[in-house]
């Protein structure tokens, strides 16, 4: 099996375009080859970046992941573009035979959702790897607590508690059209900011069965998506969890997700894990009233002691990279990614059926939404309609 690298067409040429760049700059096994972006200023930026910062063949610019496809050697299709156009050009990279990776969220639509997932399971088949960028799993922290959860140190679980208390300003929201529409960012605080804490939330505790919610705009103005939403979600397993995100807690102050069971607890807080506790192997708990918080933590104990840490002066977000360790991984094995598109689809329904609970007043079933039952309900709740 030949060990070439992997050669990268990069679609969308902003802030998360670079990441991904200086991921794959950091990467062994991968190369950018050709850059796509509707505003050429920004792929020639972009192209200027590669060359001199990290002192690479200047990549090709191209209008199309077609053109592309045709003026260079490309492998795989990395889509980092707004929210919106995520599925529309994932199914061209399919098409044209290309591994791929999505920028999150998988997209803004669960119709559109439902047709990448299938265009993914059919490549499959060909060898083709698909997946959706969902960075935190692979974050040591994370990966303590679902391995944990996975041999049942925890013992049954019983809730959880996620929140994301972040800050965006005005001049956010208006520095880019896109922004806060229904159409290419497709929701706000939750949709944009708290996927990832969504998507932790399901690789912890499995699939949801119904969500109540309300979701408002309350400390922005000209934009038609929620800055503040609070859910509950039921899970298949009967636990419970409460999700809270907003884009209006000045400062910014912290994410954080907590995970309790009739045995343990889990505790990531501002992506460190702050507590960590199980009960003794033979499920004997420690005591009638249980231990002071904080008491009996063994969080550093239980970490792992290969935390990959950023290279100094690239501005690189690590998980980015362990993402790329498991696609090269799965590209060179035909192994299956830790992240698959259907993952990212069930992430995608949960914000979708956050929504729909807080516009129609009810709670929402997620196999209802995943069905498509509710495809066609718009969902207002800042100054437009979806």
């Amino acid at each position: 099996m030949t060990q070439e690298k992997l050669k990268a067409a990069i679609v969308g040429c902003g802030v998360i375009g670079r990441v991904h760049a200086d991921a794959i700059h950091e990467h062994d096994g991968f190369t950018v080859s050709a850059l796509i972006d509707v505003d050429r200023a920004l792929a020639e930026e972009l192209a200027d970046h590669i060359e001199n910062a990290h002192g690479e063949k200047r990549p090709i610019i191209a209008g199309s992941i077609a053109d592309a496809a045709a003026a260079a050697d490309v492998d795989l299709v990395v889509v980092a573009t707004p929210s919106g156009l995520h599925v529309r050009l994932g199914l061209e990279a399919l098409a044209a035979g290309k591994h791929l990776i999505v920028e999150k969220p998988l997209d803004v639509d669960v119709t559109r959702g439902r047709s990448l997932h299938l265009a993914a399971q059919e490549a499959s088949k060909r060898g083709v790897v698909s997946t959706v960028i969902s960075q935190h799993r692979f974050d040591p922290e994370a990966v303590t607590i679902a391995n944990a959860l996975a041999a049942q140190r925890f013992g049954r679980v019983t809730s959880a508690v996620a929140s994301i208390a972040w800050w965006r300003s005005q001049e956010y929201y208006d520095s880019g059209d896109w922004r806060g529409t229904w159409a290419l960012d497709g929701g706000g605080a939750l949709m944009n900011q708290g996927v990832h804490t969504v998507d932790l939330l399901l690789w912890f505790l499995g699939k949801p069965v119904e969500i109540t919610a309300y979701a408002d705009l309350l400390a922005h103005e000209r934009i038609e998506v929620e800055d503040t939403v609070v859910a509950i979600i039921r899970f298949e397993s009967g636990a419970l969890a409460t999700l809270h995100a907003t884009t209006a807690a000045y400062p910014g102050i912290a994410n954080r997700i907590q995970v309790h069971g009739d045995h343990g607890s889990g505790i990531i807080d501002v992506g460190d894990l702050s507590y960590f506790h199980a009960a003794s192997p033979d499920g004997r708990v420690d005591s009638f009233m249980g231990l002071p918080f904080g008491k009996g933590n063994d969080a550093e104990t239980e970490l792992p002691l290969d935390r990959r840490a950023p290279q100094d002066g690239v501005g690189l977000v690590p998980g980015h990279l362990r993402q790329y360790d498991d696609v090269w991984a799965a590209v060179r094995t035909g192994a299956r990614p830790r992240v698959t598109v259907e993952d990212a689809l069930d992430a995608l329904v949960t914000v979708r059926a956050v929504y729909l609970s807080a516009t129609l007043g009810k709670p929402v079933r997620f196999a209802d939404v995943l069905a498509g039952d509710y495809d066609d309900v718009t969902t207002p709740i800042g100054g437009g309609e979806r």
